[in-house]
């Protein structure tokens, strides 16, 4: 390998952690506890604190599902060079720190998928239609369902004929069904999820098994919260609050990393010495110390900026997040938390207020920020590629 490839392999790699550390600072390390933050929860330094952590977390975990799409399957036909992972990082990471310095929440998912597309078309890479229906649905019905489950939550936990010590228990049941089904690679020679593990101790065999152990947790976490809002609602409901909090950061991390390291992984397969759980190790790093030195900013443009938020309308505001970013690491779909979060905002507001608290001008401003930066990103991708192939 001569020193022009060491040196712009090593360029991509420092490419790839810048960012992460814009994701960290932006929509991983804002998104996940700014509904809390917004409910006085927790303080907005400790929160990035936590998310950081968690966010390192998911990312070593659960970030090679998202990664692997990013990287091969967003375009068919090509490899991106280093000058192209270089191109597409710069601008996904350029779009994103505009988007921190004037407090609007740009779509990391969405300037990282445009550019990679761009760049990828540039050298002569073939769409990959599939992926792209798969990609535009969720992006398309995340608003809808988002905002409808957070809507429906919402209308809920307030009624005085559904009392918190039944609503809020199921909703933990669900989410700890929900956990024990999530995919880890460390469990994978077990069947990848807590409860195919846990199936492997219980006496009877295949799907049964891993149902009985799922509703167990989910038996197990419902219980926990229902006795902790018992002895004390108000803490029960924050500390049920944070523990919402802190799974969708590890869900952002693992959803968020894919969007730095992704398009490295095809650049370094054949680097024997670099594995991919060190690309993920390298990413998850980067939007640990994102979330610790830049995330405060973008916490508090979202948490009191959109709305100001009560512990029940954040809770929820966070089940639906949580539920739809596991799925889109299930399918390896990137997806943007900040779009995620605030749909999820804006429905619990509809369900407590009629919408009072959200700001028309700023969600407008928000949704053309989104749609603007995949075509921005897109546009860029294919120019800049299209000038450095001209040199």
């Amino acid at each position: 390998m001569d020193i022009t490839t060491i040196l712009l392999f090593s360029f991509a790699a420092l490419a790839s952690l810048f960012m992460a550390w814009v994701i960290g600072a932006g929509s991983s390390g804002a998104t996940p506890f700014a509904p809390a933050v917004g409910a006085n929860a927790i303080s907005t330094m400790r929160a990035a604190f936590i998310v950081g952590i968690l966010g390192f977390v998911g990312a070593v975990t659960q970030g090679a599902s998202v990664s692997e799409a990013v990287g091969r399957d967003l375009v068919l036909g090509v490899s991106l060079p280093p000058t192209a992972v270089i191109v597409v990082l710069l601008i996904g990471a350029g779009l994103m720190a505009i988007g921190i310095y004037t407090g609007y929440p740009i779509a990391t998912a969405f300037t990282v998928t445009g550019s990679v597309i761009g760049v990828g078309f540039a050298i002569g890479g073939q769409p990959a239609w599939s992926k792209y229906a798969e990609i535009g649905a969720l992006w398309v019905l995340t608003p809808f369902v988002g905002g409808a489950i957070a809507y429906g939550i919402a209308s809920v936990l307030p009624r005085p004929d559904v009392p918190e010590r039944v609503s809020v228990p199921l909703l933990a049941a669900l989410v700890g069904a929900v956990v024990a089904n999530l995919e880890f690679a460390f469990l994978s020679s077990v069947g990848g999820t807590l409860a195919t593990a846990g199936s492997t101790v219980v006496p009877i065999d295949g799907v049964v098994a891993t149902a009985a152990v799922s509703l167990g947790l989910g038996a197990l976490a419902a219980l926990v919260v229902r006795w902790d809002i018992a002895r004390d609602q108000a803490g029960g409901l924050r500390r049920f609050l944070l523990a919402l909090g802190g799974l969708v950061a590890f869900s952002a991390g693992a959803s968020q990393v894919g969007l730095a390291v992704g398009p490295l992984l095809p650049l370094f397969e054949n680097l024997s010495m670099v594995s991919p759980i060190a690309i993920l190790l390298g990413g998850g790093l980067g939007i640990l110390v994102g979330s610790w030195t830049g995330a405060p900013r973008m916490i508090k443009s979202i948490s009191q900026e959109y709305a100001s938020l009560g512990p029940r309308r954040s809770i929820a505001t966070l089940v639906p997040s949580f539920l739809i970013a596991q799925t889109a690491v299930l399918l390896g779909v990137p997806v943007s938390f900040n779009e995620i979060i605030v749909s999820a905002i804006i429905g619990s507001g509809l369900a407590v207020g009629g919408g009072a608290g959200v700001s028309p001008r700023k969600l407008g401003i928000t949704v053309v920020a989104w749609i603007g930066s995949f075509v921005l990103a897109f546009g860029l991708g294919y120019g800049s590629m299209w000038l450095v192939d001209g040199f």
